[in-house]
């Protein structure tokens, strides 16, 4: 996977601070180079995102925290009547208040990497946030949980994928350098701590997916949370996909079949043996 911004995730801590100034600066191919291992936005998108959201799309409004330079945005704005999008990067926000320009749908926020003061109580239907908060360390993440139990309609629900490199790191038995942090993920955030974290601020956390993402380390979670009163609410589940980069290489064979730059282009032909 192309690399965009060059990270030494051992110098460099998960801080608010160290996250604006990783992101507030240009970013080649407005960041759309980190999906290159699914073959492309469109195909990360289609096959492994809409897939895990599709219970809550459209909705009327969503709130997207952390959209970067707006990789996932372009297709949030088509699936609702309203968008929020906040991030704490002003370089980011500038970038989708220029790509997004002609809508009429978002309302764009730079804030201070925690706060969600601007958005008004109960007025949120779907929260959403990929490849982002996976920077954020366990305040940042307690922190927008507690805000998100006021901000969010009674029957709304949320989406985020974050950190669980914590679960690692939480066991006596395992140092940093033992697992690694190739990818810069917050070294004191799991799948359980968020869990915990939406019980306190009084939501529930009702499905966990935790995953590998770019190498064998199960360093990452997608976790679906709700309101208390909503409607979405379940006990709690944890599935364990350790083959998730096996689904991104499967896509990516797909989009060089499938995709219109490959349709139009005329890439060549796959053997069927690729796909199995």
């Amino acid at each position: 996977m192309r690399r965009l911004l060059e990270v030494t995730p051992r110098e460099v801590m998960a801080t608010i601070e160290h996250n604006r100034q990783m992101w507030d600066r240009d970013w080649p191919d407005a960041g759309e180079g980190w999906s290159v291992a699914w073959g492309g936005v469109e195909s990360q998108w289609f096959g492994t995102i809409l897939n895990r959201i599709r219970a809550f799309v459209p909705s009327d409004t969503i709130l997207e925290i952390g959209p970067g330079f707006g990789r996932w945005t372009q297709f949030l704005i088509r699936n609702c009547q309203s968008l929020i999008a906040v991030d704490l990067s002003t370089k980011c926000i500038e970038a989708c208040r220029s790509r997004f320009r002609s809508s009429r749908k978002i309302k764009l926020y730079t804030n201070d990497g925690t706060s969600l003061a601007m958005i008004p109580d109960s007025s949120v239907d779907f929260v959403f946030s990929f490849d982002s908060l996976v920077h954020a360390d366990a305040e940042v993440i307690e922190a927008y949980l507690e805000q998100l139990s006021r901000k969010m309609k009674p029957d709304a629900a949320g989406f985020i994928h974050h950190s669980n490199l914590g679960d690692y790191l939480g066991s006596q038995a395992l140092r940093p350098r033992d697992v690694g942090n190739p990818h810069w993920r917050a070294e004191n955030v799991s799948a359980r701590f968020f869990e915990e974290s939406c019980e306190r601020a009084g939501l529930r956390c009702v499905n966990q997916e935790v995953v590998n993402w770019g190498g064998e380390v199960l360093n990452d979670c997608f976790s679906v949370f709700t309101t208390k009163a909503s409607g979405w609410r379940s006990p709690s589940r944890v599935f364990v996909n350790p083959r998730f980069m096996d689904e991104a290489r499967y896509f990516y064979e797909m989009s060089r079949v499938y995709s219109t730059e490959s349709l139009k282009s005329g890439s060549p032909d796959i053997q069927a043996a690729e796909l199995v």
